[in-house]
């Protein structure tokens, strides 16, 4: 099933200083300050940040579940704050808490939501059946809610949010609660998505490694604000691999005169001198030559590691802290700002 409610050559989202405030304690918090974001139609992008960061309170209000503080944003060409009804209409929705009744066949399920959303009962069942095969949901949807596994809860909750075939299609934290495994397919389900559909997906998540994998572009969040917004590769690439060599104490000052020249900044020195660390761009394929240079000066390594940059890489070069740390350190704040804003 294919529907085309948004012209194909306007931004899917549109949004301009979107603010969102919240009384928290006698004091006004900010969980998202004045953010601006266009995503074109098709693309997949990813809010990637710690728990808190404002991805969650950002996802509510352009789907029409939370009213801006100010700013303005339109999803299709529609006004969220004025057209909700014709923003729900080109919309799916996935938050992070189950979306299916626990008592309820998932089947039922399905077929109500396309039935809310317009459809007659013979292409709510033909829709189901789509999204039977896309999802691997057979075996799934005849049981009640309450039996399956979070896996299979989840892609019933993707379904549900696929059902009338959305332009664009919002995911808060798909795969929050995964083990590995499930975690893995469920991307995989999301990437075939992507592709079969054609549909702009937004998601949120604070695992990097989803982000990696799944998204054409990363809008790093931190503090409600934008930080960073641009693919993955350009993000790390900008950054460089991170150079390490092991010398001779004798040695270390040539070496480091050597890898300053590549990196254009000092390197990192261990205590003893021994151990050199520093950021170098396309350092793979600067190393070698490094190698053979100070070999031809009697200089060798007694060891050297180029290690890629990753997305918590750039998050902390961004912030000066660690996206991890700031994942485990807010998951443990009461209350967070999402939940405030519910």
């Amino acid at each position: 099933m294919t529907t085309h409610r948004t012209p194909h050559d306007a931004p899917a989202i549109e949004a301009t200083g979107l603010t969102r405030t919240f009384r928290a304690k006698n004091a006004t918090v900010t969980a998202v300050d004045g953010l601006d974001l266009t995503v074109r139609t098709g693309e997949m992008v990813a809010f990637l940040g710690p728990n808190g960061a404002g991805k969650s309170t950002t996802l509510r209000m352009l789907t029409t579940l939370l009213p801006p503080t100010s700013g303005a944003a339109r999803i299709g060409g529609f006004d969220v704050a004025r057209e909700g009804r014709r923003v729900r209409g080109v919309i799916g929705y996935v938050g992070q808490g189950n979306g299916a009744g626990h008592w309820h066949h998932g089947r039922d399920e399905l077929v109500g939501q396309a039935r809310a959303h317009g459809m007659t009962t013979a292409q709510a069942r033909a829709r189901v059946d789509e999204l039977t095969d896309a999802l691997e949901l057979d075996g799934v949807l005849d049981r009640k809610v309450a039996t399956l596994s979070g896996g299979q809860r989840r892609r019933l909750d993707v379904a549900l949010g696929l059902m009338h075939a959305p332009d664009v299609l919002f995911l808060d934290e798909p795969s929050t609660g995964l083990d590995p495994q499930n975690r893995a397919n469920m991307q995989e389900q999301i990437r075939r998505m992507h592709r079969d559909s054609g549909a702009t997906v937004v998601l949120t998540t604070h695992y990097l490694e989803e982000a990696d994998a799944l998204a054409e572009r990363v809008v790093v969040i931190d503090h409600g604000r934008v930080i960073a917004d641009d693919s993955a590769r350009a993000l790390k690439s900008g950054l460089g691999d991170r150079v390490t060599l092991d010398v001779a104490s004798g040695d270390a000052p040539a070496v480091a005169a050597r890898l300053a020249a590549l990196a254009g900044h000092a390197p990192e020195r261990s205590r003893d001198g021994r151990t050199l660390h520093a950021r170098v761009p396309d350092g793979r394929a600067h190393v070698a030559r490094l190698l053979a240079d100070l070999a031809a000066d009697g200089i060798v390594a007694d060891g050297v590691t180029v290690v890629a940059p990753t997305l918590d890489d750039v998050f902390l070069s961004l912030t000066g802290r660690s996206l991890r740390d700031g994942a485990r350190a807010a998951s443990g704040s009461s209350p967070r700002l999402e939940e405030v804003a519910a």
